[in-house]
Order: C-alpha cells, then sequence, then structure tokens
C-alpha cells in the first residue's frame, strides 16, 4: 500500500512549493498589486453567494475572470479583477471609480441586497478583505432608510517591499439612499491609505489565525474540551473495569465448569458458540460498508496529518477541497481490497457485484446530493453552481484514477486468499435467538451507542459548524485531532460492552448490531444540525437549507460508515478474544 505514502509526499510537496510562491509577493513602490473582487452574498447564508458584479456596481468593459483551481471553484470562489487600483505604497484620497445612473431594477437590486445584509470579498495580493455593501433600517426603528455605501477606504500596513495587511471600512457620511424606486446618479469612490508596520511577511496571516475562535474564549473552549474529554474517558473506564471484572468471573466459572460432567447445560455467551462466527445476512452489502468505512477512516486520517502539518492554513482558498478530491480518488483501492478480501473471507462468490457496490455505497447518495444541490444552485445563480468543465473533471478523476484503483484494490482483495479467522466451529444450522426485552432491540441499543460518543464531541461541534456554515476560521486541529482520538475509543469501548451485554443475552446475530451501534453517533450529530440550524443560526431560504442538510446528511453518513467500521472492528477482536480464551467444542 505504497499510495497513501506517495500521496501524503506529494501534498506536502504542493504544500512547500505554496509556501516558496512567497518570493513573488515583493513589489517595488508604484507596481500593481493583484486585487480580485470574488463574490456577494447573504451574511447569514454562506452557501447563497453569487458573482460581485450580479450586481450593478462600476463594471470594467469586459470583466476578467481569475483562472481557478479545483478546490477554489468547488468553495464557491469566482475570482475577477476588482475596479479599484491599489499600486504598491500609493495613496489614494476620494479617487473616483465611476459616475453612473442607478436605474429602477437597479435601486431595487441594491436595496434588496442590503435588507439581506449583503456583504463583498476580495483579495489583495492573496489576503481576505470584506465588508457590508450599505446599512438598513433597525427594526425597533422603521424611520430608516436604506442606504448604499458609495465610498471605501483601504487601510494598507507594509513592510519594506511586502504587503502585510488591508482591512476595508466605508465612509458612513457617503451613502445613497435606496428607499424609494427612483433612478439615482451616484458616483462610487474610493481611498486608499498605506502604512509601514514591522510585522514579518512570515506572521501575516496570524491575525486570521488568532481570531478563529476568539481569544477571549479559547481558554473556555480548552477548559471545555478537557473536562468533557475526562468526564468520557472516566466513564469509559468505569465500563471497561466492570467488563473485565465480570469477563474475569465468566472466565473462572466456565473453566469450573469444563471440569464437571459433559451433560451440564452451558449458559450466558459460551452457549452460543457455534453460532457467535456465523457469518451475517446481506454479506455483500455488510462488506461494502465496511470497505467503504475503511477508505473514510484513512482519509480522515490523512486529512489531519495535512491539517496538524499547517497545509490548511487561513484562506488557502481551495486547499481542503482540492484535499478531499484527491485523497478521495487515491484511497479508492483501500475501500475495493478491504470488501473483496472480507467478502472473500465470508465465502461470497459474486466478488464483481460487490466492489461495484462498495463505489457506489458512498459515492451514490453523494452524487445524487450533488445533482439536486447543483441544480436549485443554478436556478439561483450562485457561485455555488459548479461549472461543466468543473463536472468533467471530477468525472474524469473518478473514471481514471477512483474506479481503476477501486478495481485493482478489489483483484487484491480477491487474490488475497485469507481465511476468516474463528476460534470455534460453526454449527450446520443456526440456533434461534430467544425473546428479548425491548431495550436490547436493535434501535434502543443505537441510542446508547451513539449517546457517550457524541457527548465527547457536541461541544467541538458548535465550533467546527460556525466555521463550515459562518464565516468563523478554524485552526485549532490539535484539539479536534485529541477530540477525534477519543471520539474513537469510546466508539470502540461502548461497541464492545454492547456485544458483550448481546452474547450473554445469547443473542449470536451481532455482526449488523455492531456496525450499527458504532456509526449511531452519525444519527445525533445530524440531529445537532437540527438544533444548530434553528437554534444557533439565522440561515433561511430554500437555497441555503438544502445546501446545509443535504451536505450535512452526506457528511452523518460518512460519519456512520467510517464509525461503524471501527465499531465492528473493536467487537470483532473482542469476540475472536473471548472465544479463544475458552474450550469450545
Amino acid at each position: 500500500m505504497a499510495t497513501p505514502a506517495k500521496l501524503l509526499l506529494l501534498l506536502l510537496l504542493v504544500a512547500a512549493l505554496g509556501y516558496a510562491a512567497a518570493d513573488s509577493h515583493r513589489y517595488s513602490p508604484g507596481d500593481a498589486v493583484p486585487l480580485y473582487a470574488n463574490k456577494v452574498g447573504p451574511f447569514h447564508n454562506p452557501s447563497e453567494t453569487y458573482r460581485y458584479f450580479d450586481l450593478p456596481f462600476c463594471a470594467p468593459d469586459k470583466v476578467k475572470d481569475k483562472i481557478e483551481a479545483l478546490g477554489e471553484v468547488l468553495n464557491g470562489d469566482r475570482l475577477v479583477d476588482a475596479p479599484y487600483k491599489l499600486d504598491f505604497r500609493v495613496d489614494h484620497d476620494a479617487k473616483s471609480v465611476c459616475t453612473k445612473t442607478l436605474t429602477k431594477d437597479d435601486v431595487v437590486k441594491f436595496r434588496n441586497a442590503v435588507s439581506k445584509d449583503y456583504y463583498f470579498q476580495m483579495y489583495y495580493d492573496d489576503l481576505p478583505l470584506w465588508g457590508f455593501i450599505g446599512s438598513k433600517p433597525d427594526k425597533a426603528d422603521s424611520g430608516d432608510k436604506y442606504h448604499l455605501y458609495r465610498h471605501i477606504i483601504f487601510d494598507i500596513l507594509y513592510n519594506n517591499d511586502r504587503v502585510i495587511e488591508v482591512n476595508v471600512h466605508s465612509d458612513q457620511n457617503a451613502v445613497v439612499d435606496l428607499t424609494e424606486d427612483k433612478e439615482v446618479d451616484v458616483e462610487f469612490l474610493y481611498t486608499v491609505k498605506w502604512k509601514e508596520t514591522q510585522t514579518p511577511f512570515e506572521k501575516r496571516m496570524e491575525k486570521y489565525s488568532s481570531s478563529s475562535v476568539m481569544p477571549h474564549h479559547l481558554e473556555v473552549h480548552w477548559f471545555s474540551i478537557i473536562n468533557s474529554c475526562v468526564t468520557v474517558l472516566l466513564l469509559t473506564g468505569f465500563l471497561a473495569t466492570i467488563l473485565m471484572r465480570v469477563l474475569k468471573n465468566d472466565f473462572v466459572k466456565y473453566s469450573h465448569d469444563e471440569e464437571e460432567p459433559d451433560d451440564q447445560e452451558e449458559t450466558g455467551w459460551k452457549y452460543i458458540h457455534g453460532d457467535v462466527f456465523r457469518f451475517p445476512k446481506n454479506k455483500s452489502l455488510f462488506s461494502a460498508a465496511l470497505g467503504t468505512g475503511t477508505q473514510l477512516f484513512v482519509l480522515t486520517t490523512f486529512i489531519f496529518i495535512l491539517a496538524l502539518v499547517g497545509v490548511f492554513y487561513p484562506y488557502n482558498r481551495g486547499a481542503f477541497f482540492t484535499a478531499l478530491v484527491v485523497i478521495y480518488a487515491l484511497t479508492s483501492g483501500i475501500a475495493g481490497y478491504t470488501a473483496t478480501a472480507f467478502y472473500c473471507q465470508l465465502e461470497g462468490t459474486n466478488w464483481v457485484r460487490n466492489l461495484l457496490l462498495t463505489g457506489c455505497l458512498f459515492c451514490g447518495p453523494l452524487f445524487l446530493t450533488f445533482c439536486f444541490l447543483n441544480t436549485v444552485a443554478i436556478a439561483y445563480n450562485a457561485t455555488a453552481a459548479l461549472p461543466f468543465g468543473t463536472i468533467c473533471v471530477i468525472v474524469l478523476i473518478w473514471t481514471l484514477v477512483t474506479f481503476p484503483l477501486l478495481v485493482l484494490g478489489g483483484i487484491a482483495g480477491k487474490n488475497s486468499k485469507n481465511d476468516f479467522q474463528a476460534p470455534c466451529r460453526t454449527t450446520k444450522f443456526p440456533r434461534e435467538v430467544p425473546p428479548l426485552a425491548w431495550y436490547r432491540t436493535t434501535i434502543p441499543q443505537m441510542a446508547m451507542a451513539g449517546f457517550l460518543p457524541f457527548s465527547a464531541i457536541y461541544i467541538e461541534l458548535y465550533y467546527i459548524f460556525a466555521s463550515i456554515w459562518g464565516h468563523r476560521i478554524y485552526t485549532i486541529y490539535s484539539i479536534l485531532f485529541i477530540v477525534f482520538i477519543i471520539l474513537l475509543i469510546v466508539t470502540a469501548f461502548i461497541t464492545v460492552a454492547l456485544t458483550y451485554f448481546q452474547l450473554t443475552a445469547e443473542d449470536h446475530e451481532w455482526w449488523w448490531r455492531s456496525f450499527l451501534c458504532g456509526g449511531s453517533t452519525g444519527f445525533f450529530v445530524f440531529g445537532y444540525c437540527l438544533y444548530y440550524y434553528r437554534e444557533r443560526s439565522d440561515m433561511s431560504g430554500f437555497m441555503q437549507t438544502s445546501f446545509f442538510f443535504g451536505y450535512m446528511a452526506c457528511i452523518c453518513y460518512a460519519f456512520f460508515l467510517m464509525l461503524g467500521m471501527v465499531g465492528f472492528r473493536a467487537a470483532l477482536l473482542f469476540v475472536r478474544h473471548i472465544y479463544k480464551s475458552i474450550k469450545c467444542e
């Protein structure tokens, strides 16, 4: 499996080249510094963004688009040359951009945008800047008017020949009244002020990192995470201690029973040793879910590695989405190998169908969700709608990289010739499962299994959601990685415990149950999505609601598959261990 190692080296090389490219950010006085206008949109609907010149700002005769990478397009960035000229260390005071007459339709467009708290985003020398386009009446004072800002002020800090920081604000006294539907003449202005600073170029991104989680709340954030982790670890340790003590008593009891006459009846989990390794129903689907979950686990691990080494620094446009696409494509062989090898161990015969099922198990729902959401974005004419060329690139990546690696992994898995390692022989006829109490059925067990892992991550979920579905920047990947490790540990322990209790009730159908219990945290995360949308955000509108629930459903589904795999693997190790420790006839 050299592919993941090569992948990591490749991405680290790309990151290093990105840092090396910093040498190009040097300018002489009077040099043109690139300023790109990115997008505009409602502040509370981060997915609902539009091209900058969809609003009737001062536009050149021919709008020039910047050539963008795959990740930037997936992120919804649509950069164009901005109408402002910000040459290096050249001040301007109330310089005119253009004078234009806003028609009634233009006034209505701007007023609707102002009423929805539209903001604009630009990039100057790869530094982000943003501001609101106007002000609206306060709800408490309906007598106020809708105003459009027509004078933008740029404050730029430099150190020798490099741009260090850029801020933008609007002149509150230079406004245009948009309250009435009538034509109005507007002169758009901008001011540029340059100041020297001693901040080195290497630290110019620290401004965005330090504001990522609100520094005055960082200690509270750490305390909350540590408190949550300690609580969960104590509960897990308590559960593990009880389980080990009970198991020890079981081993003593069963070893004592072996010395008794043969006609003594077996009870508990030893009683079902002839059925516990009976292969599950729908073995092809089970193997596909296991393979896909393994791939998603490897994908998550590589993403964490890249995050911890600093590849995803603030506003490295599109790096995260590029890494997701590339790593997912290159790890598809892992899914094919794991699924097919396990399917063959379960004595499956139609490995080709199993391989195709593996390839479609996660990509299928994701593709259908994307088709629906992209159609919605096209209807809204939003930047979230992927261009046809980008869709073709993704299809080519799947056709030329993902699918061939999936097939190669499947062939390698089929030829691995590994037998399933079962300490006990399986009887010819399955033993009937005795009637179970309601709390021992699948749904209540999943609810119990998902609650404890979710309690370990729910504090961190708010910060992640505020970053993905808001305007905060998430940079404390070390905390997130610690939480991820604890999530895996707790998921494994709770699944093992519930599997043990299931076996003691003489219920030998633990295969699917362990997978469902391990992955049940995904349902809790989706439940948190409902809470976050209603109580913690101001998102609204059909497009934003569709994007939020559509893509979060896919993420929660990925959580389900990945943690389900972790739960099953832990349960399988546990079951093999306890049945190896006793004498089975």
